[in-house]
């Protein structure tokens, strides 16, 4: 994001109602922290401590874990691993990605997800996402799929799942594999069915800013017994369950979880339910008050989607609404309401690492040398994204109705004095 100037103040013969401008603010009860934690992280981390088992390999909280949150998401398999940008490299590898093969990405994202696909020398092809969702478009999943595609990752974005029925049976029957990037999206629903169910496999990611976290982490779940062995081999260092420790049998790092963090995320998960089922009631009660504002317009929620777990409740705000101001500007104004915003991804295509030519040197030729057509493309809608949406946090959405009306006069409070916030 662009670094936002100071504020100027308002003309000297008027009194802003505008916090930024020494109003009252919107909001005056405050959100709840994050992260939540009592007794239980303390009790657990102790126990290790006092364990002297500290490492995954000979201990048991991480595959404790593993086994609690894969049964939470209906999976048969779960892999642990260091953190969520890990997960997705784990995952690529373990699928046998790599150079001259291509993976469509949707260009609305953080950058992890097409950086795992480099990590594996293979291609991201970036595709433009919904209007609306934010996810992945499907029709133009459909047409960026060319005889060197192997896999196309889906981002449920903001924890709403993209379009699974189109894009899973575009998997199926294109013969191309179909990865899950969970990170904003634990024990969300499609079609009352977990997502990271619905492809090949789910990663998650547990960050400090994630619906789970103890401060970095990730895991990747998945049916398929053979993938969940390569999986497990890739994540620990080429190795293979029951043969010799210094046996190493293919490719493979030290993406291993400690049992400290595994201590914290048992403990953690007995609170995602809870978590999630208010997340997305705020979430309904979010969608009413800010719709009804002009200019403002939620993310839609699909009625396939039978819960979103909400890592940011995402709006587009039409700047013609505020007075022609721009994104960075209401972020100003909306922060001095009380509202904090979680920052939007800039589109894929647009990051130096894709227009400067950075992004080659991970691949081999002839793709290093190629022309990549895609770049050359539009992407309206992650510009849009990009540019016009306003993400209130998770953890706002863990607070009562009270926040959620809070929340939306705010909006309303900056909408109708946004021209006094001169210009973009």
């Amino acid at each position: 994001m662009t670094p936002i100037r100071p504020s100027p103040p308002p003309p000297p013969d008027s009194v802003s109602e505008l916090a930024l401008f020494g109003g009252p603010p919107a909001k005056t009860k405050p959100f709840p922290d994050w992260p939540v934690h009592d007794e239980r992280e303390r009790a657990a981390l102790l126990e290790v401590l006092d364990s002297g088992v500290w490492w995954r390999t000979p201990g048991t909280r991480v595959a404790a874990f593993e086994q609690a949150f894969a049964e939470l998401h209906e999976a048969r398999h779960g892999i642990a691993i260091t953190n969520g940008t890990h997960a997705l490299e784990v995952a690529v590898a373990a699928l046998g990605i790599g150079p001259g093969d291509e993976v469509l990405v949707p260009d609305s994202t953080f950058v992890a997800t097409a950086g795992a696909v480099l990590s594996v020398g293979a291609l991201p092809v970036l595709v433009d996402v919904k209007a609306g969702s934010g996810c992945l478009d499907p029709e133009l999943a459909a047409s960026a799929i060319g005889p060197g595609t192997v896999a196309m990752i889906v981002v449920h974005m903001g924890g709403h799942p993209a379009d699974l029925d189109a894009l899973a049976g575009l998997a199926e029957s294109r013969g191309i594999a179909l990865i899950e990037d969970c990170a904003h999206a634990h024990a969300s629903r499609w079609r009352d069915r977990p997502v990271g169910t619905h492809g090949a496999l789910g990663t998650f990611s547990f960050q400090m800013s994630k619906l789970l976290t103890c401060g970095e982490g990730g895991i990747v779940i998945t049916d398929d017994d053979d993938l969940a062995r390569r999986l497990r081999s890739v994540h620990d260092c080429g190795r293979r369950e029951g043969e010799w420790f210094y046996a190493h049998f293919e490719y493979g790092s030290n993406f291993r979880m400690s049992e400290w963090q595994g201590a914290v995320l048992s403990a953690q998960l007995e609170r995602l339910d809870e978590q999630t089922r208010l997340r997305h009631a705020n979430g309904i009660v979010l969608d009413e008050l800010l719709g009804a504002i002009e200019g403002v317009t939620p993310q839609p929620l699909d009625p396939r989607c039978t819960r979103n777990s909400h890592y940011a409740h995402i709006s587009h705000i039409d700047p013609e609404a505020f007075a022609g101001v721009g994104r960075d500007r209401l972020v100003e104004a909306l922060a001095a309401e009380g509202i904090p915003n979680q920052a939007a991804y800039p589109p894929l295509h647009e990051l130096d690492l894709f227009t400067s030519g950075a992004y080659r040197r991970r691949l081999a030729p002839p793709a290093a040398e190629a022309r990549h057509a895609f770049l050359e493309g539009a992407f309206p809608e992650s510009v849009r994204a990009g540019r016009e949406t306003f993400w209130v946090p998770q953890t706002a959405l863990l607070g009562d109705e009270l926040d959620m009306e809070e929340i939306a006069a705010a909006f309303e409070k900056v909408r109708s004095h946004a021209d006094e916030l001169e210009g973009p």
